[in-house]
């Protein structure tokens, strides 16, 4: 990994030493957290500490953290498990929570966005109006795709006027701006610990005391009878640390906004057909998603890797298929442009030198093919 630019942070970050050396010393120490002796205490005294930690992350309590296997886990459970009788959700939502609102068994609204990628606020009053209550709005604190962030309070302050609740996808948030969960007013924000360093296969949802959540997965009656399964204990020790370093690693956001910024600037200068999606909005400081017009999103990504340098590509794979990103379409991109788009994510690693081989791995592919065809 040393010899590469690792620049798809959102996709998933690398997992950070001391998180590694937290989870070590855990999984050394036997315990199932629901045992009453004293292996089974400290267990529990591991997870509890977890949970406080990455409550603080999103200034919660920590007896509203429900610790899942995921982020997918967590936003399915708040999807299909709240009650609802109908939901909104944003029209560039993950596709975690755009697979789960077709499993709900209720009506699906889908709620349009700007060009800029931030939700009708107006379209939004009106399917509050039409939509079956209590209705469950889903929009997300920050687009995994191009960063757009979201007017979640004041999404949430709409909806709580008609009486609909609200869950937020924060996974790609956390650790990247500040996160006040009661500020926020919503009932469910979503976590997951590999976007900020953590282990894979380790989430959260933070629920409000008042919201409903009956278990996705059954069975003893763990975390408060929210989700059952003996607890990752391992898993959810390494959580807590990486949301502590996430914490500190907020200062370092300008930092990021500044070589990410450069990257763009160097973008735009070196290849005036190339641009940058949403520049315009407010956006994660680490995130880019970059059009490079007439080349396909999948070739740019393989030159970027034989060149040393990991991004991911604006489409999705599906099944050995690759689809237009249903979040650039959904911004008003056309197709033919949206397959041409890059993600570009940035993340406490990334140095000057690996925006310097980034760049250079860009120019020399613009100008190979758009240049030559200019």
């Amino acid at each position: 990994m040393k010899s590469l630019a690792y620049l798809d942070y959102n996709a998933t970050a690398p997992i950070r030493p001391e998180v590694i050396s937290a989870m070590a010393e855990s999984m050394a120490h036997v315990g199932n957290p629901s045992s009453v002796h004293q292996a089974g205490r400290e267990a529990r005294r591991r997870v509890e500490a977890a949970r406080t930690q990455v409550a603080a992350l999103v200034n919660a309590r920590a007896r509203d953290v429900v610790f899942t296997g995921g982020g997918t886990e967590s936003s399915n459970a708040v999807i299909r498990m709240t009650g609802a009788k109908s939901l909104i959700v944003s029209a560039v939502e993950h596709d975690c929570v755009l697979a789960a609102a077709k499993l709900a068994g209720v009506p699906v609204f889908s709620l349009p966005v700007a060009a800029d990628g931030r939700v009708d606020l107006t379209s939004l009053e009106k399917l509050l109006a039409d939509a079956p209550k209590p209705a469950l709005v889903s929009v997300m604190l920050a687009n995994n795709e191009v960063g757009t962030l979201q007017l979640v309070a004041e999404v949430a302050s709409l909806a709580k006027a008609t009486g609909a609740r609200v869950h937020t996808d924060a996974v790609q948030a956390a650790g990247k701006i500040d996160i006040d969960f009661k500020a926020l007013g919503v009932d469910y924000l979503t976590l997951s610990a590999h976007k900020i360093g953590g282990p894979q296969g380790v989430g959260a949802i933070v629920c409000a005391p008042t919201a409903p959540l009956a278990p996705l997965i059954a069975g003893g009656g763990q975390e408060l009878g929210r989700r059952s399964g003996t607890e990752n204990v391992a898993g959810i020790v390494g959580f807590g640390v990486a949301a502590l370093a996430a914490m500190d690693g907020l200062g370092d956001m300008p930092r990021l906004k500044a070589l990410r910024d450069r990257f763009e600037a160097a973008v735009a200068t070196h290849g005036n057909l190339a641009r940058v999606v949403g520049a315009t909005a407010d956006r994660l400081p680490n995130t880019s998603c970059i059009i490079m017009p007439g080349v396909r999103g999948e070739t740019q990504v393989m030159h970027f890797d034989l060149a040393g340098v990991c991004i991911s590509s604006g489409s999705a794979c599906s099944s050995g298929k690759v689809k237009v990103s249903h979040v650039l379409g959904a911004m008003g991109e056309p197709a033919a442009d949206a397959e041409c788009s890059i993600r570009v994510s940035l993340g406490y690693g990334t140095t000057d030198e690996d925006i310097d081989r980034a760049i250079d791995a860009w120019k020399a592919l613009y100008d190979r093919t758009v240049g030559l065809a200019a």
